[in-house]
């Protein structure tokens, strides 16, 4: 993916598209009675006026129910298909040498003699964190969908840049290219003519929150690997232990487009919390301790996740410390104040948070902002899975909201209604995941996909040709980006499929991650509740 504008720089809102049309209730369709359907001494004309009557009122019913039902309970969604799609999705977003087993056949070696495609380190740092996270908390699940190792290579194709990328313990290189050149230029990866240009961070030019980052998605990527690759985890975890200034503020490049809005403090905590789960040890934790006011994770309340802002990440991270009860006394009081914060968050996205709660749309999507709302929605569903776990494995069977109690069901409950919303269980009757359903989006603000593939047509395409021809044809993009989570609707749910429709159809690494552990979560549940429904059908053998 390469970086459009910042989320944060733009005000004005796109414009949108009327949203589809209920079912008719025009009864010219509906079926009539044969005339068998005759009572004795009943006429013809009055029957049909009954019948008239009776299936009006059975209609309006209907149409009533498909208003206020969610998608949901008329569809059941196949989260087995959407977390293939998803793990899909990174491996069009490879560069480099593409190796002999990659399943997105329309992409082609790219950026032979540079990094990753998507650039820029903190956010493409954010999704391998995301990714180790959902191994980490839904390993079996996700091997259960038969994804292991999709996912896993995956992570790898992220950790293996990393490492290239740390050349020396206070040397990190953390974004190739320039988000302005790259916006001036409608060009496939394979055919890349824009400034290759390399930025690091050192101690001269110090990055905090990109190395924080950094640190983070090695820590966490070296708990996946090892049982299964010990001596890649070993190498993982000697890189996240040697890193540690903000790195927008040395790469001006970044700045302009990926701004670390929430400074670098809560990636400090976010690495420390990862090293410690990582390591074990005990100074990692103590940093958390004792920075926790003065970096703000105690402090802040947070009503959103993301790349940028880790805080509410933090705070759930610590509190599971806390829930496993094995801290001192001197750790818990500051555990406790991480435990609040973490709660915030979750009656926050719950609307039990006496009236500071994460706005929903009338189809029920949690929304934060205009520009790629999708990002908060993915990871508020897996914080959300993720917690709700916590509280069943501490054998906390209730949450004191401000505005009531809530149980681990309900924040499960809210997670499947958001994802389900993705796939299509929205007013627009659209997946948000590119490739799942029936109906997606086609015109995706992706270069890749909406040029024809390098492997139909090696002709080079220059920067300005890309825009002419491809960026805006009225048709849907030759290559479809399977598994892309697009920027979706806006606070209406109201969403308009088009190319120059950035703030709602581009995709991001950081939006589809989060949703890897989700789905891998709620394809087990569906796959138990239908094993327990088949038992339960199954007549008890008689005994002789």
């Amino acid at each position: 993916m390469t970086p459009s504008r910042s989320p944060r720089s733009q005000s004005w809102i796109a414009a949108v598209d009327c949203v589809d049309h209920p079912p008719t209730t025009d009864e010219s369709w509906w079926p009539s009675l044969p005339p068998s359907g005759l009572r004795h001494g009943q006429s013809r004309s009055s029957r049909r006026s009954r019948s008239s009557i009776d299936l009006t009122c059975t209609f309006k019913l209907v149409a009533l129910l498909w208003a206020v039902l969610p998608m949901a309970a008329v569809e059941a969604f196949d989260y087995k298909d959407a977390l293939s799609k998803s793990l899909l999705y990174f491996e069009a977003q490879r560069s480099g040498h593409l190796p002999y087993n990659q399943r997105v056949t329309w992409r082609g070696h790219s950026g032979l003699t540079d990094g990753l495609q998507q650039g820029f380190g903190l956010p493409m740092a954010f999704t391998i964190t995301m990714l180790s996270w959902s191994v980490i908390e839904y390993g079996d699940e996700i091997a259960a969908a038969g994804e292991y190792h999709h996912a896993l290579e995956a992570i790898k194709w992220g950790t293996d840049y990393f490492i290239k990328a740390h050349t020396h313990p206070y040397v990190l290189w953390v974004e190739v290219g320039d988000g302005d050149t790259d916006h001036y230029c409608w060009q496939r990866p394979e055919d890349m003519t824009t400034s290759r240009q390399a930025y690091k961070i050192d101690t001269e030019n110090p990055g905090s929150d990109v190395a924080g980052e950094t640190a983070a998605a090695m820590a966490a990527a070296s708990i996946v690997f090892q049982k299964s690759n010990p001596h890649y985890s070993h190498l993982l975890l000697h890189h996240a232990q040697q890193y540690r200034g903000k790195y927008d503020s040395s790469v001006r490049e970044a700045k302009r487009y990926y701004p670390s809005w929430s400074g670098y403090q809560d990636e400090l905590l976010w690495a420390a919390l990862w090293l410690h789960r990582a390591t074990g040890k005990g100074a990692y934790l103590e940093y958390v301790v004792e920075n926790g006011h003065g970096f703000g994770g105690t402090g802040w309340e947070m009503a959103e996740f993301s790349w940028d802002v880790k805080y509410a990440g933090v705070q759930i991270l610590a509190t599971k410390l806390l829930m496993e009860g094995n801290l001192p006394e001197s750790q818990r009081q500051a555990a406790e104040r991480y435990r609040s914060k973490a709660e915030y968050y979750i009656c926050a996205c719950l609307n039990q948070n006496n009236g500071s709660n994460v706005h929903r749309t009338a189809g029920g999507m949690l929304f934060v902002r205009q520009w790629n709302n999708m990002q908060y929605v993915s990871s508020a569903a897996f914080l959300l899975s993720v917690y709700s776990d916590h509280l069943n494995k501490a054998g906390q069977r209730e949450l004191q909201c401000p505005d009531g109690a809530v149980g681990p069901q309900d924040l499960v409950a809210l997670a499947k209604s958001q994802a389900d919303y993705i796939l299509g269980a929205n007013p627009m009757r659209t997946s948000y995941l590119v490739g799942y359903g029936r109906k997606y989006p086609m015109k995706v603000h992706h270069r890749g996909s909406s040029i024809v593939s390098y492997k139909r047509n090696q002709g080079f395409i220059g920067c300005m040709q890309g825009y002419y021809d491809w960026y805006g044809r009225r048709g849907p993009n030759p290559n479809v980006v399977i598994g892309a989570l697009v920027g979706g609707p806006d606070s209406r749910d109201k969403f308009r499929d088009n190319r120059g429709n950035y703030m709602q159809t581009e995709a991001c690494t950081y939006n589809t991650a989060p949703l890897v552990g989700v789905f891998a979560k709620l394809h087990r549940s569906s796959d138990q509740h239908i094993q327990i429904q088949e038992e339960m059908s199954t007549p008890a053998s008689s005994s002789s």
